[in-house]
């Protein structure tokens, strides 16, 4: 694949990472069929319809790509049902190029969207998986626990003192865009944190000291914090993330990577940057 000029695919173009990866791809000048199920406008991309529960969108959004960045369907704890076979179309189709969003906690092989990373090698000659740890979004952005912030001044989880190296969204876009185009494919996974870890405790002080604003974690148990994810999405997700808090607990995410400086040439943004920049923004 060529450094420019390159036509990509963006699922999700409207999301989190979707839509700083599509700003990252038109910016570098490259083509980006922006897929989302409503063909929502984003700046300097080419809108297309796309919903992975309909296969009758998926070849028109394919045509003329030569890559695809592959968002998972938001809270489906089968995500390969409806990725895997569109994955072969996109072979079919002459996608030469996948870049797959999975998660730090999923290996290749894991629950949820592991099963599609155990599978991408064997579809695509140039591939990459990005496995980013924690979104530093999730606080500050719609998340639920960026709601529960703002709306009590609170932060639930099951995780204890276990530590996590939150990663902000622009540095996974920053490593997506040289995955989609970079000449040499990665033809890995992709572990990816900013420079530190934190606790949940952490993270509230931290939002306290630069917003002036009491934020306190409270910790649940695994059970409670199931429940609760429970009232907002499918009970067998829900139990996905309480389990994912569960290992966090255990230090499962406590792990700081260089991928993002080695791959970008700049280091990670640190969790208050990402505040302090965040506040100044409302």
């Amino acid at each position: 694949m060529t450094a420019t000029g390159t036509t990509v695919l963006v699922t999700g173009a409207t999301g989190t990472t979707g839509r700083r990866t599509a700003a990252r791809l038109t910016n570098a000048g490259h083509h980006v069929r922006a897929a989302s199920r409503r063909a929502a406008p984003v700046a300097g991309a080419e809108p297309v319809t796309f919903d992975w529960y309909d296969p009758a969108t998926h070849a028109p959004a394919l045509h003329g790509a030569d890559a695809v960045y592959l968002v998972p369907p938001v809270g489906d704890p089968d995500p390969g049902a409806v990725m895997l076979p569109f994955l072969r179309r996109a072979r079919e189709a002459g996608i030469r190029r996948a870049v797959l969003l999975s998660s730090s906690a999923v290996p290749a092989g894991g629950p949820a969207v592991g099963a599609v990373h155990q599978e991408l090698p064997d579809l695509f000659d140039e591939w990459a998986v990005l496995r980013p740890s924690w979104f530093m979004q999730n606080f500050t952005g719609d998340h639920t626990h960026a709601r529960s912030i703002r709306d009590e001044g609170v932060i639930r989880s099951a995780t204890g003192d276990g530590r996590v190296a939150f990663v902000d969204a622009d540095d996974i876009a920053a490593v997506a865009l040289h995955a989609l185009t970079d000449p040499r494919s990665p033809d890995t996974d992709l572990i990816l944190t900013g420079p530190e870890a934190l606790g949940y405790d952490d993270i509230a002080a931290t939002i306290t000291e630069v917003t002036g604003r009491a934020v306190t974690h409270r910790r649940l148990s695994c059970e409670d914090m199931r429940d609760h994810w429970a009232a907002q999405m499918p009970e067998e997700f829900a139990a996905i993330l309480a389990a994912l808090d569960r290992e966090i607990a255990a230090g499962a995410e406590d792990r700081v990577t260089d991928t993002v400086h080695r791959l970008t040439g700049r280091p990670p943004r640190t969790f208050r940057a990402h505040v302090e920049a965040s506040a100044r923004a409302t």
